[in-house]
């Protein structure tokens, strides 16, 4: 079977990157949009120059340029969208909108997956202000998706492990704890934890699968199934230190986010 010529949106980002190198090292054509947009960000673009050296192709357009952005589009087969939606990095899932606009006039895509890799948005009803604001916005892509018809893929891979397992699921830091760490609740609501890389490559293994058109995979290794005292345990035996474990009380925990930054607030909730 034929392989897809991929396009990769917000190619320079955390999880963009590894779309990349998966949609490569899977032997697909590659594209990565870029944006006019990068201005000064001499980091970004030498990562974008290094992707043109491992072979992808570098298509110029701004989310902005409607007109441009439909011509990129109609050079593939595949749009994968990485927009970031996190507060405390930069947070544009909603200009995805232009993105589904020019697809939709440019019929040609056989497969868009937009910005999602977290939690299924779709069963987030239940998640606190101010931090579901990610949740209402992924909802509103996958509205704009479905009444244009254009055909998609979601996927759901939960928590990124480097964000949640070197810390012990710790809030504001993303290094491992010497000495005590906090126990929320009473430390067994079971989470999933995917390594970023493994996220990006069955990602990419989706997008020509016909089984994965128009449905949500999850992305759920039995063995990464863990409660954070599991994740604990496992810590203190490769450390060999014991732990002071701090339980916090939801209430605490909820009272805590209050009075402080909007981004810790959306992603602590």
């Amino acid at each position: 079977m034929e392989k897809s010529r991929v396009l990769v949106v917000g190619g320079t980002g955390y999880l963009g990157r590894r779309m990349v190198k998966a949609s490569l090292a899977q032997g697909h054509e590659t594209c990565v949009l870029m944006r006019p947009e990068i201005g000064l960000d001499i980091d970004k673009l030498q990562m974008l120059l290094s992707f043109k050296a491992q072979g992808a192709r570098l298509l110029e357009a701004s989310l902005d340029n409607h007109r441009g952005l439909v011509a990129a589009v109609k050079q593939v087969d595949v749009v994968v969208s990485a927009m970031s939606g996190v507060h405390f990095r930069s947070h544009n899932l909603l200009l995805q909108l232009k993105l589904v606009e020019a697809i939709k006039e440019a019929g040609n895509v056989k497969r868009f997956l937009p910005s999602e890799f977290g939690m299924n948005p779709a069963r987030m009803g239940h998640a606190l202000e101010p931090g579901r604001v990610s949740f209402d916005e992924k909802m509103e892509i996958r509205k704009a998706i479905e009444e244009a018809n254009i055909p998609h893929t979601y996927i759901s891979a939960n928590c990124f492990a480097a964000y949640f397992v070197p810390n012990l699921c710790q809030m504001r830091t993303l290094l491992p704890p010497k000495e005590e760490v906090h126990v929320y609740g009473d430390g067994n609501v079971k989470a999933i934890f995917m390594d970023e890389d493994d996220v990006a490559a069955y990602t990419i293994r989706c997008i020509d699968d016909p089984r994965a058109l128009n449905k949500t995979i999850y992305l759920r290794p039995e063995e990464n199934i863990l409660s954070q005292n599991e994740l604990i345990a496992k810590w203190e035996k490769l450390s060999g230190k014991v732990l002071e474990k701090i339980p916090i009380p939801s209430e605490e925990f909820l009272a805590s986010i209050k009075g402080t930054d909007l981004a810790n607030q959306v992603g602590i909730g």
